[in-house]
């Protein structure tokens, strides 16, 4: 997996104590699992064990747990260990037992031969996830940095650029923009086709005054995943700060007809209010 996730930073005030900036997503209190990733290994080098046990942490995450933990007692084996730790975390990932779960996919992640990065990298990917959901941004970009060498010594580029996309909002969130941007650069590189590295780095080069790359990057982010509220959100933000405010009113309007009753909806509100109404037409 990983899942991504994430939760916007608070607003922030915008130059000149104009708009607040549409926040760089960092952790969601309600995290959905990505589709970009797949959830566990390829079914091909699963154990019987593990394969039932990964269905039930899908189907029934209680009863996955119980099942875990009378595995874990009873295995002797590392790769067993790791199994039974990796399918007791994504049980408790259904219950958002986010902090528990990352402690057992680092667990599992160190019970995992040397010699198979791409799944080391996996479970270090996925328990920085979790530590971002938790909020323990430095824990995190230590567990990421760590799944980023596994996936370079693996070769896996597209799991890499998942690492990469959460490894920029752990940066970003420790305002080390310029480490972040880097981060989201080889993202994009890797997944030129994920709307989120796309709306990230917008973000990203909007806070840092970019905005012609900003532009740029909302577009291609827009153009991947047409209807998306923090979408909308961050293209009304670029657009004003352009000083193209119509531009601004109509990315926000269609929010609210997106996400009617969201956060989102109330947030593209609070600027639409800000900005006021729109300008009457010079009487001919």
């Amino acid at each position: 997996m990983p899942l991504t996730l994430l939760l916007p930073l608070l607003a922030q005030v915008g130059p000149g104590g104009a708009l607040p900036q549409a926040p760089l997503p960092v952790h969601r209190a309600k995290p959905a699992i990505s589709q970009s990733a797949p959830t566990s290994p390829p079914a091909t080098i699963l154990s019987a064990g593990l394969q039932t046990c990964l269905k039930l942490a899908q189907d029934n995450p209680s009863d996955a747990i119980d099942e875990a933990e009378g595995w874990l007692a009873a295995a002797k084996a590392m790769k067993d260990k790791a199994g039974a730790q990796q399918c007791k975390a994504l049980a408790l990932t259904r219950t958002e037992g986010w902090a528990e779960a990352a402690t057992l996919f680092l667990a599992a992640r160190e019970n995992t031969p040397a010699n198979e990065p791409g799944e080391r990298a996996r479970l270090g990917a996925l328990a920085g996830n979790a530590l971002l959901v938790t909020g323990d941004t430095v824990t995190a970009l230590s567990a990421l940095d760590h799944a980023h060498g596994d996936a370079h010594t693996a070769g896996d580029h597209k799991l890499n650029g998942i690492i990469q996309i959460d490894r920029a909002r752990a940066l970003a969130a420790l305002k080390r923009d310029a480490e972040a941007s880097a981060a989201l650069e080889e993202a994009r590189y890797e997944l030129p086709d994920n709307y989120q590295a796309w709306l990230l780095s917008a973000t990203l080069s909007r806070r840092d005054g970019k905005l012609g790359a900003a532009q740029s990057q909302i577009e291609r982010a827009a153009a991947l995943m047409p209807v998306d509220p923090e979408i909308g959100l961050e293209a009304g933000v670029i657009a004003v700060l352009s000083g193209r405010d119509e531009a601004a009113r109509k990315s926000w309007q269609s929010v609210i007809v997106a996400a009617p009753g969201s956060t989102f909806a109330k947030t593209a509100q609070g600027y639409l209010d800000q900005l006021g109404p729109p300008r009457a037409s010079p009487a001919k």
